[in-house]
């Protein structure tokens, strides 16, 4: 629109104005500081002193120890210890760079993730990098969180029942807000610390301790989480990145009821579709007599009216049951034959790895995981939609929905009653985009039947982060890697040289359910201890 002639006396004095100011400006120059303040100092890059690993030496591992902020808001402020690991590359004339192995929980120790995980790496992986994993702020060797002790965490779960009662879900608040409140008056110095933004912070203060331009990093499960933070606030650190058994990191943080109904649902279903294949060969199964569903509420019941007495002392009920099933069920079809038979064992009140009630191992695993949790996750702080969303959950997973919805405070799932009444700070959640732009490609692996991490959340975060690309696993179980030499040819392959697999590849080889003579490595699943599994 052209000028009208009364606009021009106007847009001369602001022309005027502004030649003004710019003279001034030239000259009495910048305003104070505006033009020379420096950017503030990031904190110092610790400093690795390696040596012999005091708990197993001799395996060739080293061990350090790296200080980092316990607030990445104050750089320079009070630090803590990060137990640190280290395998060098067999191969040093070829030597790539380093492998951050990162386990799942959260709640499991890096350092032995690490360890444990090293002997059933590819030969070109432990050839061409150094092997390296660290305890996360607040786990193990780390610091370890403590809101609720052993014989107060004992209480809570021997009291639990696997078809609970009237008042079940106001007891389940009372004990979640009784486990904020320990947190807050017994680790109030670090549980505001824990979250995930912090932690992908200290992971590139290791890169840069261990003279890493770049990081190739494995992360499984929760540990996917963390990569994606990491590359989300790091995104020219990443050389590599296999993400396995995807978080979607949008819904996880800030849509936690949602990202709750949909892990209850496939943890439901997952149980379902092996109390299924029990119905249709009751002989390899061995348990139910044809009505497996009906058989596991039965047995439900009569453990928590009559419980089994551990030699612990310590009793194993419905709840018990309910618990370990959550844990071994991420194992896919391998071990159905196995969990028939401890089914069944349960059932004529014999030994069964399905009545080992947590453990002290079990509680400091558990802790963490509610502490970080908490801290990366914001629910609405509403208590009537608390008690109402998760009876709602609880009643759509009828299978475990109950006993782990209405349960004490433990893993994943039942975190609501917790988290929505979280007394803490959370200055070290992230809250920044996922889409990890100018990001190297990240490989996200998905199973279709994941009862921990629905299939769903890897196909989100590889639509997420700006060069994702998925790569499916037509399984049952939680995770995919070394589970399929189909999946770890591929992800090794893109690891060592960078070849992504063709977009849209479906690897369809999982492990059929093995006969209940031959054991299997995965049986006797415990939430303590994570590693890559051997590769059949």
């Amino acid at each position: 629109m052209q000028n009208r002639p009364a606009d021009q006396p106007r847009k001369r004095a602001v022309w005027g104005i502004s030649l003004a100011l710019i003279a001034v400006t030239a000259l009495l120059g910048a305003a104070p500081g505006a033009a020379t303040a420096a950017p503030p100092a990031g904190p110092p890059v610790p400093t690795l002193t390696w040596g012999p690993c005091a708990d197993r030496p001799g395996d060739g591992f080293e061990c350090a120890t790296a200080r980092v902020p316990l607030d990445h808001r104050d750089p320079a402020g009070r630090t803590i210890p990060l137990a640190v690991t280290r395998k060098p590359a067999a191969d040093r004339a070829h030597r790539t760079g380093v492998l951050l192995l990162h386990p799942g929980g959260p709640g499991n120790s890096g350092v032995d993730f690490a360890r444990n995980s090293y002997d059933n790496l590819p030969a070109s992986l432990r050839d061409a990098f150094d092997v390296v994993g660290y305890d996360m702020r607040g786990v193990g060797r780390s610091g370890q969180v403590e809101c609720w002790n052993d014989k107060e965490y004992s209480a809570a779960v021997d009291a639990a029942r696997g078809v609970p009662g009237p008042g079940a879900v106001r007891d389940a608040i009372r004990q979640g807000l009784d486990f904020a409140t320990a947190c807050r008056e017994r680790a109030a110095d670090l549980v505001p610390y824990v979250g995930t933004g912090s932690n992908a912070k200290d992971i590139d203060l290791l890169r840069q301790a261990l003279g890493e331009r770049t990081l190739t990093f494995y992360g499984r499960s929760f540990g996917s989480y963390v990569g994606t933070v990491y590359a989300a606030q790091f995104p020219r650190r990443v050389r590599a990145m296999v993400l396995d058994g995807a978080y979607d990191p949008r819904s996880y943080a800030d849509v936690p009821y949602a990202y709750d109904a949909a892990q209850f649902a496939a943890l439901d279903a997952a149980v379902g579709r092996f109390l299924d294949w029990c119905e249709r060969d009751a002989v390899a199964c061995g348990f139910g007599d044809g009505r497996p569903r009906e058989a596991f509420e039965e047995l439900k019941r009569a453990l928590d009216a009559y419980p089994v007495i551990t030699p612990s002392g310590r009793p194993a009920t419905g709840y018990t049951l309910a618990y370990r099933l959550m844990f071994n069920i991420n194992a896919g079809k391998e071990i159905w034959p196995h969990l028939g038979q401890a089914l069944r064992a349960a059932q004529a009140r014999q030994a069964s790895f399905l009545l080992n009630p947590p453990s002290p191992g079990s509680f400091d695993f558990l802790n963490v995981n509610l502490a970080v949790e908490c801290a990366d996750r914001v629910y609405p702080a509403s208590p009537l939609l608390l008690g109402a969303l998760v009876s709602a959950e609880a009643a759509a997973a009828p299978l475990l929905g109950p006993p782990i919805g209405f349960g004490p405070p433990t893993y994943d799932h039942n975190h609501a009653t917790t988290c929505a009444q979280w007394q803490a700070e959370r200055p070290s959640r992230f809250e920044g985009s996922y889409r990890a732009a100018g990001s190297a490609p990240i490989l996200v692996l998905g199973t279709t039947g994941d009862p921990d991490t629905p299939y769903q959340d890897a196909v989100t975060l590889s639509r997420t982060l700006e060069n994702g690309r998925l790569l499916t696993f037509d399984a049952e179980g939680h995770t995919a890697y070394n589970r399929s030499a189909c999946v770890s040819t591929l992800a090794t392959r893109y690891l060592a040289t960078l070849a992504l697999p063709a977009r849209g590849t479906v690897c369809a080889d999982e492990t059929p359910p093995e006969a209940p003579g031959r054991r299997t490595a995965a049986i006797e699943a415990d939430e303590t201890r994570d590693v890559i599994p051997a590769l059949h």
